[in-house]
C-alpha cells in the first residue's frame, strides 16, 4: 500500500513535492488544516520563508499538533526552509517577535541563509550518502547545518558545509531537489516511511 504522504502547503514548491512523491511510489495530498495533518503518515515541508512559515504555523494552529506528531515519530523531509523549522535550533533565528520556530524534528542547529543571499543562489553536484551517482543540488537562500547530535546521519556536504542530513525516519536537505527532476531523494523518504 502507498503511504499517504503530505506536503506542508503554506508557501513554495508545493506542487513540484506533491509530482515528485507521487513518481516516488507516494499517495501525495496538500496539508494546510489539522484535519488533513491527522490523516498523513508523513510530512514534507518544502522551501519558503521560515519565519513566514513559522507565522502561519501559529495563525493555523499547527505548530504544537505538527510538533506532537514529529515527537510521536511521524517521518518528514524538510528542503530549505522546512530544513530550517526541522532543527532542535535556529541559529540567527529572525527578529523577535518574528523568527522562526523549530519544530524540535532533528537535533542539529541549523544555520538560515547560511550560503548568503539571493543573488548568491547556486547549483552543483553533491555526492549524498546511499545515492550512487551526486545529486544535481539547487541552493536558494541555503541553510546549513552548524551542529549535529550523535544520532544525526550526515548524508551530504557542499564546500565542507553539512547540507544533508537523516536522523531516524527524518530527513532534511539544504537544496531543492523537487525542481531537478532527479526524484531518488524523494524516493528516499518514501522508502524510509514505509520502513518497519
Amino acid at each position: 500500500m502507498r503511504p499517504r504522504v503530505g506536503v506542508l502547503a503554506l508557501q513554495g514548491d508545493v506542487r513540484e513535492h506533491l509530482a515528485a512523491l507521487q513518481e516516488a511510489g507516494a499517495e501525495a495530498v496538500k496539508v494546510r488544516r489539522l484535519a488533513e495533518l491527522e490523516t498523513i503518515d508523513a510530512l514534507v515541508i518544502p522551501g519558503g520563508e521560515s519565519t513566514a512559515m513559522s507565522h502561519l504555523l501559529r495563525e493555523l494552529e499547527l505548530l504544537e499538533p505538527l510538533r506532537a506528531r514529529l515527537a510521536d515519530g511521524m517521518p518528514a523531509y524538510g528542503s530549505c526552509a522546512g530544513m530550517i523549522l526541522l532543527a532542535r535550533e535556529i541559529v540567527d533565528a529572525g527578529a523577535p517577535g518574528r523568527e522562526a520556530t523549530p519544530l524540535n524534528g532533528i537535533d542539529m542547529s541549523v544555520r538560515r541563509n547560511a550560503f548568503g543571499r539571493q543573488v548568491d543562489s547556486f547549483e552543483g553536484d553533491i555526492p549524498f550518502e546511499g545515492l550512487d551517482s551526486p545529486v544535481h543540488a539547487v541552493f536558494i537562500r541555503a541553510p546549513w547545518v552548524e551542529r549535529i547530535g550523535d544520532d544525526v546521519e550526515v548524508l551530504g556536504r557542499a564546500d565542507a558545509h553539512i547540507v544533508a542530513v537523516r536522523q531516524g525516519r527524518m530527513l532534511a536537505t539544504s537544496f531543492h531537489p523537487e525542481v531537478t527532476g532527479d526524484r531518488r531523494v524523494h524516493k528516499l523518504f518514501v522508502d524510509m516511511v514505509t520502513e518497519t
